[in-house]
């Protein structure tokens, strides 16, 4: 098939958010009693799930402290619930096992959470979040717990299986994926600030619209796209933090343990919800029984017969580099530089035998390949959707991304002309407006 040299709606990434944003663009135009052929486009410099979106743990979850958060999480999950066969997607629910430092901002997600009429039930106090706990794992022993926040919704889904469900669905309506076309760069002409062409090489594809969803990249779209590369921050009533770079990356931490999966169903052998335990409790090695850390630590984990074992990950740490100065690619296990550590895996298996027995002196079956990579994180750890340049759109995720499925397809409704409000909260003029999202006492950046 001959390379294109137009289309009207030209997508970036063949993650997520680039082909949840062609499929709904597509929909629209078939609303419309219009042809897709030839109009919606999809680009990406390798392929299908190549990136951040390919390697995801795949929690799918609600457990946010911002309400702008919780209910476009309300309505991503929802896109996921339409579909379970296609996107891979495991309805199990999903746990927030916290310590009493995070009591009062878990008991008000619970309160909004109510109020948008999204299930979840809350349990408070030691002795009956232990007794909780027990009844589905009667060797939990996790020291400190004090909350247990149940959202009945969420889950997980397997990675690649999801994006390559929702790529069938964007083609099936007659979308152009095209593989192996890196962009370099955007044109605009006679004076005009909107993109009328974007350059590849393999060639130039001229377009009317263009939404950019390359996930950990954006970096480098942004600066083709000549964008701010520092922001001020309104603070106060008068008061700015000035310059604070646009970018900034954090190593994320994943891994397997290779335990039969069936080791992490519930006593009565049914499928868990995905767990989250934050706690202030001294972590102590699995290992040797020395002291880990005092501070605050958290892990994720569920039983995933995709990763045949155990999988989950536990709090990021910053990528010490200018972001300017980071190399995303090689991504993912590929990298020289950013994949999961030794250090995590001592950590993750000691924390996951903190809290259930059945973990002790599993060490050994930890699985060593490369894990793990690495987020683009705004100033403020959330996301960015917003149009710039009068035409195109930056799905900004601030490594939020894969749980967030009904993203692009709220940005594609903008495309059409029609301003989301679930999206407004992420205007890029946030910053300077200082309309920020309130932060949690978790350990996770993200929460």
């Amino acid at each position: 098939m001959t390379f294109p040299a137009q289309a009207e709606f030209l997508v970036i990434g063949a993650g997520i958010h680039g082909l949840s944003a062609a499929w709904r663009l597509a929909e629209r135009l078939h609303e419309r009693g219009e042809p897709v052929e030839g109009r919606v486009v999809v680009v990406d410099k390798d392929g299908i799930a190549a990136g951040a979106s390919g390697i995801a743990c795949g929690v799918v979850r609600n457990n946010y402290f911002q309400p702008a958060m919780r209910r476009l999480m309300a309505h991503s999950v929802g896109v996921w619930e339409s579909d379970p066969e296609t996107f891979a997607y495991h309805p199990v629910g999903y746990m927030q096992i916290s310590p009493e430092a995070m009591h009062a901002d878990v008991a008000q997600i619970y309160r909004e959470q109510r109020e948008i009429g999204y299930d979840s039930v809350f349990i408070e106090g030691g002795q009956d979040c232990t007794r909780y706990m027990r009844r589905m794992f009667s060797d939990w022993q996790a020291q400190g717990i004090t909350s247990v926040l149940h959202e009945k919704r969420g889950g997980y889904a397997n990675n690649t299986k999801s994006i390559y469900g929702l790529a069938k669905k964007a083609e099936d309506l007659g979308v152009r994926i095209l593989t192996g076309a890196r962009v370099t760069g955007f044109v605009r002409e006679h004076g005009s600030p909107a993109v009328r062409a974007v350059e590849t090489d393999r060639g130039t594809i001229r377009c009317d619209h263009v939404i950019v969803g390359a996930g950990p990249w954006v970096r480098d779209f942004w600066t083709m796209l000549d964008l701010p590369k520092a922001v001020d921050i309104k603070v106060g009533e008068n008061e700015f933090h000035r310059d604070v770079p646009m970018w900034r990356f954090w190593q994320l931490e994943e891994g397997v343990l290779q335990v039969p999966p069936e080791t992490l169903l519930t006593d009565d052998g049914e499928m868990p919800p995905v767990l989250h335990v934050d706690s202030d409790a001294p972590l102590i090695s699995d290992v040797d029984g020395s002291l880990i850390t005092e501070e605050m630590w958290g892990i994720y984990y569920k039983p995933d017969w995709h990763f045949n074992g155990v999988q989950g990950g536990a709090s990021p740490y910053k990528v010490e580099k200018d972001a300017d100065a980071v190399e995303i690619d090689p991504y993912g296990p590929a990298s020289p530089e950013f994949v999961s550590s030794d250090k995590f895996a001592h950590m993750w298996v000691s924390a996951l035998a903190h809290c259930h027995k059945r973990f002790e002196g599993t060490m050994p079956k930890y699985h060593r390949e490369p894990s793990g990579g690495i987020g683009c994180f705004t100033p403020d750890s959330f996301p960015v959707f917003d149009r710039f340049h009068e035409n195109v759109w930056v799905i900004a995720d601030s490594n939020h991304g894969y749980k967030m499925l009904g993203v692009g397809r709220l940005v594609a409704d903008e495309v059409m002309s029609e301003p989301q409000e679930l999206l407004e909260p992420f205007r890029f003029d946030r910053y300077a407006r200082g309309e920020l999202h309130p932060t949690s006492h978790s350990p996770f950046p993200w929460s």
